[in-house]
């Protein structure tokens, strides 16, 4: 248990029977009346979005959430493989708990894996990876003022957006957080 007090940034909170974490807070401390905490709080599983707002002192439950760097193995049907670094179990990861992540993944590739009571919440990976470019069309450079873009699929099955002087087989790096094309590798 916690208070409203201990309150920061990627705490997870177990209420109403779920897993929120949570993204913002604010303490308010108004003239007239009791101060209070203003937060947004993020679904661990769903995703959704919501605020709320808790008095000042108020107790709230924590859940233990357990952060490990493991490394991906391989993909099994819509499922991922992951083994932990320092036990060398392997758990596997439900597709929809990977999300977006899945677009950057190589095999071999570490990511910090987040569980709660042996339920795996979420993955985190490094904020760039570099992938190699299978595949995207030669760039012309026409009569432009400003330099262009063109998809690029990269060797996880990814599009990227990359700048027309990339060709097939150069490495990029990639920002994982959006899918932005950050430079050549």
């Amino acid at each position: 248990m916690a208070t409203t007090n201990d309150l920061k940034n990627g705490l997870v909170l177990n209420l109403d029977g779920g897993l929120w974490s949570v993204v913002e807070f604010q303490h308010v401390k108004p003239g007239k009346g009791g101060a209070f905490v203003r937060t947004t709080l993020k679904n661990v599983l769903s995703g959704k979005v919501v605020d709320k707002t808790f008095n000042a002192g108020t107790k709230v439950e924590t859940a233990t959430v357990d952060k490990r760097t493991m490394q991906y193995l391989y993909a099994d049907g819509d499922d991922y493989v992951f083994m932990d670094l320092e036990t060398f179990d392997q758990i596997t990861v439900p597709g929809a708990t990977v999300g977006e992540a899945a677009n950057y993944l190589l095999p071999e590739a570490e990511a910090t894996v987040a569980t709660h009571e042996g339920l795996p919440l979420y993955i985190e990976l490094a904020t760039s990876v570099v992938l190699e470019v299978t595949y995207t069309e030669p760039g012309l450079q026409g009569d432009r003022s400003t330099g262009g873009n063109k998809p690029a699929t990269v060797e996880t099955g990814a599009t990227v957006q990359v700048p027309l002087f990339i060709t097939t087989g150069e490495k990029i790096k990639v920002d994982t957080r959006d899918g932005r094309y950050l430079g050549r590798a």
